[in-house]
């Protein structure tokens, strides 16, 4: 069993992001397998892709079940134009959340990469289109140094290398769910607030 199955996850969730919630073993993207007439807060999880994606094109790659690779449907109710701040806005989610839950000092690089002292850690790819953001998050997290990329742009890291242990994925997306939860709430209050001599 897998410590992403739904019934190691489920009773860890403490929001409304996350649910309904599917699991895969592998898939090529968990972007492509989230229902574009779900919920919001609809979730899918993987313990690997085999097309993994990243900014500009880019590949994301990580062993089976060493990785954190999840997606999250948002219905965003601020105007679309404002929607491409959401990378920025998960991006500060994620580096709290791995803080909260692993202790590490972790950073938002614009547009959407998480590093650790310059080494990253985790990517965030938000995919737009009417009514929608399918959010994709990916953390590495129980890698060990040979099992991280070569030759990519910025020197990766994981979790594990960082404070030395393993951790428990499904802990962690919990922690991430609940903190991006928090952060997308807080920014659309920020652009759904009536702004001062607005007419109403």
């Amino acid at each position: 069993m897998s410590d992403l199955d739904p019934e190691v996850l489920l009773p860890l969730l403490r929001g409304r992001l996350g649910q309904p919630y599917l699991f895969v073993a592998e898939c090529e993207s968990t972007q492509r397998l989230v229902s574009p007439t779900g919920p919001e807060g609809a979730t899918v999880a993987a313990d690997v892709q085999t097309e993994g994606r990243g900014r500009l094109g880019r590949t994301w790659e990580a062993p089976a079940r060493r990785g954190l690779l999840c997606s999250v449907l948002l219905r965003p109710t601020p105007p679309m134009a404002l929607w491409p701040e959401l990378s920025l806005v998960a991006g500060d989610a994620v580096a709290a959340a791995l803080g909260a839950e692993t202790g590490v000092s972790a950073k938002l690089s614009h547009p959407n990469d998480v590093l650790i002292d310059g080494r990253k850690v985790a990517g965030i790819l938000p995919e737009a289109s009417v009514g929608r953001v399918v959010l994709g998050i990916g953390v590495n997290v129980n890698q060990s140094v040979d099992e991280l990329p070569l030759g990519v742009a910025k020197p990766p890291t994981s979790l594990r290398i960082e404070t030395g242990r393993e951790w428990a994925r499904a802990s962690l997306l919990a922690t991430i769910l609940v903190g991006l939860e928090e952060h997308y709430n807080a920014w659309q209050r920020l652009h759904t607030a009536v702004r001062p001599g607005a007419a109403g």
